[in-house]
């Protein structure tokens, strides 16, 4: 099923309700607040902190040393930052002096395991109007992300840090 994530509009509809009830009623003494839970059902929504950056040329992967993080939103959109501790690193297609950043709105696609994002910002400009698409594994807290050209030859794994 392809969807564009916007989860957030009855999210912040029920959040604006709340808020209009909440400031009309009178006060009371030791109640406790309303706790209003959003669930979503995708399982790749929220904040990822990067485990680990591999790349091959050999078919053989090898770990790079990068640490980031990937945040997709209800709201339909993702970033990304992940950064090389060398600042000397050469550019890249992705990178600006070793550092990855870009955003912008998503769609995913969870019957072809692909999300794609349309690149709003980037350190590196050249990204900015490109739609990028990705491969996705979502496996308990564990996220992993592949081109979808496979002769890139990268691979990035992330743990869930919150949803």
């Amino acid at each position: 099923m392809k969807k564009k994530l916007l989860l957030a509009a009855p999210t912040l509809a029920i959040g604006a309700l709340l808020t209009l009830t909440a400031c009309s009623a009178p006060a009371a003494q030791d109640a406790p607040a309303p706790v209003v839970e959003t669930a979503t059902s995708d399982p790749i929504i929220g904040e990822w902190t990067m485990t680990s950056l591999e790349f091959s040329t050999d078919g053989e992967f090898a770990d790079v040393p990068f640490g980031g993080q990937i945040i997709f939103t209800e709201a339909g959109t993702v970033a990304v930052q992940a950064q090389n501790p060398d600042a000397t690193a050469p550019d890249t297609a992705y990178t600006v002096q070793g550092y990855e950043a870009f955003y912008g709105d998503a769609t995913i696609d969870e019957d072809a395991g692909t999300f794609s994002v349309e690149v709003e910002s980037a350190a590196a400009r050249d990204l900015i109007g490109q739609t990028l698409v990705r491969n996705f594994e979502v496996t308990d807290d564990t996220l992993v992300l592949t081109p979808v050209d496979a002769s890139e030859g990268w691979r990035v794994t992330y743990e869930h840090a919150s949803r």
